[in-house]
């Protein structure tokens, strides 16, 4: 008979904290002697204390992965107390697909001479967010390509007459790379483009177009998208305005695991210097590279590597080392149910949005797709509460 999936979640933890155990009280194990070094890593860690770059690539390549998860689960639980999960409904609009850019792991962009370029229309606009309402959201992811044809003015007018049009939902909107390219293309600094973005209606600035904070990789996947420094200064700039701003990592394909580690310490830097009582990043949301038909595989042969395992391993050494950046969401959307599930044992302590629409990642593989109840079942198959939350990780309240 085939178990209820919390109850062979708790049989499989029950069994990984029992392994654990047995590490760190049998001296006749194997590797005692590498096990003393991770233990005062660990013993750090719950007291509060860092790791750095090195010791988490030894925890990354030594570490059984119950221990890693069970140290991440720790520490979720001293940071999130309870048994929450939170979750949220949106829609993702793109605002065009044609994109300079053409990144090579993107499916989606498309020259402005494409036969399938778009710009959305109002008409486009109003009756998503009408749909958007009634299934009981209100907020838009608004993200697209970087048409050269759209200045800042386009995005200023956009904000103002959906804010003015809808003045309850939420826009969540760009990115550091159309920040820095919009700062470029007006000759204006990132602080003023967003200024006048905020002065319009944006409420908060998704973390996209991170993929991997190193140019070596940046120069191989996107060579044309804003660079590292340009990433980060953007996102600076917008903790010193006090938006609201996520973190992202899209892994397994050209990077290497330091690289990835390093991505890690410099959103913890950023974080670290942001003004007292500012937003800066609320969560990191980390997802493994969809591949198919893109050029970067296609061309460069260059595929997804992640496995399920290795993904939940990013998850606990993120929230091992993002100490100051309270969330840390798992990608239900890219990884399924059943990792996605087991990442709320491993450090995550969100499953993320039923995202209404998404186009970015579906050109590039097959995302697994949820409705509010089933978001909600699953939080509970996995044996916590569900709570519907906003972009800033409050309870939405009564609608939940």
């Amino acid at each position: 008979m085939r178990l209820p999936g919390v109850v062979k979640l708790i049989k499989l933890f029950n069994e990984l904290a029992l392994m654990y155990y047995l590490y760190r009280h049998l001296p006749q194990c194997a590797g005692v002697d590498r096990m003393g070094i991770r233990e005062q890593l660990y013993d750090r860690l719950a007291g509060g204390g860092r790791i750095s770059v090195d010791e988490a690539l030894t925890l990354w390549h030594e570490a059984p992965p119950e221990e890693l998860s069970y140290v991440a689960d720790l520490l979720r639980r001293k940071l999130h107390p309870g048994n929450r999960v939170g979750w949220m409904i949106d829609r993702n609009v793109n605002i065009t697909n044609i994109c300079f850019s053409q990144c090579r792991f993107c499916n989606f962009c498309r020259s402005a001479k494409s036969d399938e370029a778009y710009v959305t229309t109002d008409e486009e606009y109003d009756s998503k967010i009408e749909e958007l309402l009634a299934l009981g959201g209100d907020q838009l992811l608004l993200q697209g390509g970087m048409n050269p044809a759209l200045g800042l003015d386009f995005y200023t007018s956009l904000f103002r007459r959906l804010r003015s049009r809808w003045p309850g939902v939420k826009l969540h909107a760009l990115g550091p790379p159309e920040v820095a390219w919009l700062a470029r293309a007006e000759k204006m600094s990132y602080r003023d483009v967003l200024v006048a973005l905020h002065d319009a209606g944006l409420d908060s600035l998704p973390g996209a177009g991170a993929e991997i904070l190193s140019d070596r990789v940046r120069k191989l996947i996107s060579p044309v998208k804003a660079t590292v420094a340009e990433w980060l200064g953007v996102m600076r700039e917008a903790h010193r305005l006090n938006l609201p701003t996520s973190a992202t990592m899209m892994f397994g394909h050209a990077e290497t695991v330091q690289e990835r580690i390093e991505h890690l310490d410099m959103l913890r830097k950023l974080q670290d210097v942001r003004p007292a009582g500012h937003y800066g990043f609320i969560t990191f949301i980390p997802w493994p590279f969809m591949d198919r038909g893109t050029r970067l595989a296609e061309k460069d042969g260059i595929r997804s590597h992640v496995t399920a395992a290795e993904y939940l391993k990013l998850i606990a050494l993120s929230r091992m080392m993002l100490d100051n950046i309270p969330n840390i969401q798992a990608s239900i959307l890219t990884v399924g149910k059943e990792t996605a599930m087991m990442s709320l044992h491993c450090g995550a302590n969100d499953l993320g949005s039923v995202m209404i629409e998404e186009n970015v990642v579906s050109a590039a593989g097959d995302p697994f797709r949820v409705n509010p109840e089933t978001m909600k079942e699953i939080i509970r198959e996995a044996g916590f509460t569900p709570v519907r939350r906003d972009q800033r990780y409050q309870a939405v309240g009564s609608r939940q």
